[in-house]
């Protein structure tokens, strides 16, 4: 038997490319090219950083700080119309407010105030600029947006395409001015997809097996047969468990042995049953507080107990309980929410719309829980288990068939041992 730490309280492969090729490609969802595809990604970014830096102070999320009533940090802000014009108007800097402010040369006027001890370089008011012209292209966090089916794109050459993503993929090399790569032979095709579903290489037996038929269905059979092999769950687990901070050790200087196999294997076996988001989500958050909770639903909670643990001597335990609740804290964000929220641990975030007392909010729920312990058994020790406590049964039932005034006999045991005196010692 081993044991396991506990705290009280799939997407398919498809679906996962899927999504990736859209964002890559760049496409919107009635399937035109974005006008503003040059400011893809970085300097989306690097704009995003010029209005955290120079701006946010005074027109970001802290009302209290907030000036001029002008927040900058929500688009739907940053956008409105005010009684003197539009702080960004798409397609036209020199109508934005915060554009004309910025390249004043009125001490008055120019934004970021002189006292403020900030200001921009000639580079980034012109990055603004170009910003602003290609439309003030406005990317929200990945983790904000929620997946939508997308229209698929017209090519140019449909002799291309073999499958919806074909398209997606076909669209953006043109965008590009590029042609696909020469289809690579079927040997290769096979060796990549047990490499990408299951991690492994097929055997030489394997592949000649596969090769040797070759009827219009072979590919999607194949597929079919590596995402039921239990070495697709083995693979695309990984990820999540790197997300959890998994180890089979506690860290830090001892760096003892733990048992947490359980919950590994909870998660491979999620994969490979295709248990639904959103319960691969609540079992692993909340599993044991379900009704009727199953033992594997209190396994998933080992998801929560993945930090080191230090058990140096002389240290603050305390201390390092709550290193391990702010490391609970990032694996919960970055793994659920895809936000780095360990930024709120200080203040309010700077780009997402996170504040230090919401993320304090989301702490005092994993921080009000005991941390418990409780066995997990492989199958083999469930039988062996279930075996022990029949017989264990059986002894008792015996017992009381040949002792049928035991409950007699036990009360008055339990007034002869309460009524006895305390014996008295002087040391």
């Amino acid at each position: 038997m081993e044991r396991l730490l506990f705290s009280n309280h799939c997407l398919t492969v498809t679906r996962l490319l899927f999504i990736a090729l859209v964002f890559s490609a760049n496409i919107k969802l009635h399937g035109e090219e974005t006008k503003a595809l040059s400011f893809s990604g970085d300097k989306i970014q690097q704009v995003r950083n010029i209005l955290s830096d120079k701006c946010f102070s005074c027109h970001g999320p802290d009302e209290k700080k907030r000036k001029g009533k002008l927040r900058l940090d929500s688009k739907t802000d940053a956008y409105a119309i005010r009684d003197d014009g539009f702080p960004i108007l798409p397609g036209k800097p020199q109508e934005s407010l915060i554009y004309a402010r910025m390249t004043s040369s009125e001490k008055d006027e120019v934004m970021p105030p002189p006292n403020s001890g900030k200001s921009l370089n000639p580079q980034e008011k012109e990055l603004m600029r170009d910003w602003i012209s290609a439309g003030a292209p406005w990317a929200d966090h990945w983790s904000f947006i929620a997946p939508v089916k997308p229209q698929i794109p017209t090519v140019k050459n449909p002799n291309q395409i073999r499958n919806p993503i074909d398209s997606f993929i076909q669209k953006r090399l043109e965008v590009d001015g590029l042609e696909p790569n020469e289809v690579a032979n079927r040997a290769t095709r096979v060796r990549r997809l047990y490499l990408d579903l299951t991690g492994l290489p097929p055997s030489p037996e394997e592949l000649d097996s596969i090769l040797s038929v070759n009827s219009p269905d072979s590919d999607q059979k194949l597929v079919k047969k590596l995402l039921d092999s239990p070495h697709y769950g083995e693979k695309w687990a990984q990820m999540w468990l790197d997300a959890a901070r998994y180890a089979d050790s506690d860290g830090y200087e001892k760096d003892k042995g733990r048992q947490v196999w359980a919950w590994r294997d909870w998660v491979v076996n999620a994969f490979n049953r295709d248990l639904p988001y959103d319960k691969f989500i609540v079992e692993q958050i909340a599993g044991d507080l379900l009704p009727d909770a199953t033992d594997s639903q209190r396994i998933a909670t080992g998801f929560l107990r993945n930090s080191m643990i230090n058990e140096e001597g002389g240290i603050d335990p305390e201390q390092f309980r709550m290193e391990a609740m702010f490391d609970r804290m990032d694996a919960v964000g970055k793994s659920i929410l895809g936000l780095t929220i360990q930024c709120a641990q200080c203040h309010n975030h700077k780009f997402d719309p996170l504040t230090q007392a919401e993320y304090y909010g989301i702490f005092a729920y994993l921080n009000n829980s005991h941390e418990s312990t409780t066995a997990a058994y492989t199958p083999d020790q469930e039988l062996k288990r279930a075996d022990v406590l029949r017989k264990v049964r059986e002894a008792e039932d015996l017992l009381r068939e040949q002792n049928p005034d035991w409950q007699t006999r036990m009360a008055q045991w339990e007034q002869e041992i309460n009524g006895r005196k305390a014996i008295k010692t002087d040391w």
